[in-house]
């Protein structure tokens, strides 16, 4: 499977995702209408190594990540409880093996907020992959309606009419 099939396919299962490259990676943000600059993440996918992230060895020829975020439940289910935050530039005390290809394995920097990761994932994976990333769809919507519900009551406060595109 090809980084950009995989975005694809990921754009067509999920609705009201939005595609933008930063930071040297692609994220698919939970946007609908483009209402926020950004959104809310819903996953990312990354194709070479960054000066702080470099645990997984994108760096190797055809080698990309898939990355989202876990329900805490799941994660738990999955890898116990969540690792300590890394000190800057450094990665997560897991044991795990983050250069393993087609394999789910906590995120190398992210996982102390719930973040996972898989390594060109094959078509087989992703569909075993299919009820998580439900689950990070439906936590980035509810993210996303919380952002909405505070923006509301912050312009009602101020006064304000509504400016969402504003915000990140």
């Amino acid at each position: 499977m090809l980084p950009d099939d995989l975005i694809a396919g990921l754009m067509s299962d999920f609705e009201g995702l939005r595609r933008q490259s930063s930071w040297g990676e692609t994220a698919l943000f939970y946007n609908p209408g483009n209402t926020f600059k950004r959104g809310v993440y819903f996953a990312t996918l990354k194709e070479h190594d960054g000066a702080s992230d470099s645990a997984s060895h994108l760096d190797r020829e055809s080698v990309f990540r898939l990355a989202f975020g876990l329900l805490d439940a799941d994660y738990q289910r999955l890898f116990g409880s969540r690792p300590t935050r890394p000190r800057a530039g450094g990665i997560v005390a897991t044991g795990h093996d983050f250069t393993s290809l087609d394999v789910l394995t906590p995120h190398p920097v992210y996982a102390w907020m719930g973040w996972v990761q898989v390594l060109c994932p094959t078509q087989r994976t992703m569909l075993t992959l299919k009820p998580l990333l439900s689950q990070a769809h439906t936590k980035a919507k509810a993210a996303f309606d919380k952002r909405i519900t505070r923006s509301l009551a912050r312009a009602d406060r101020e006064g304000n009419q509504l400016s969402l595109r504003d915000e990140s």
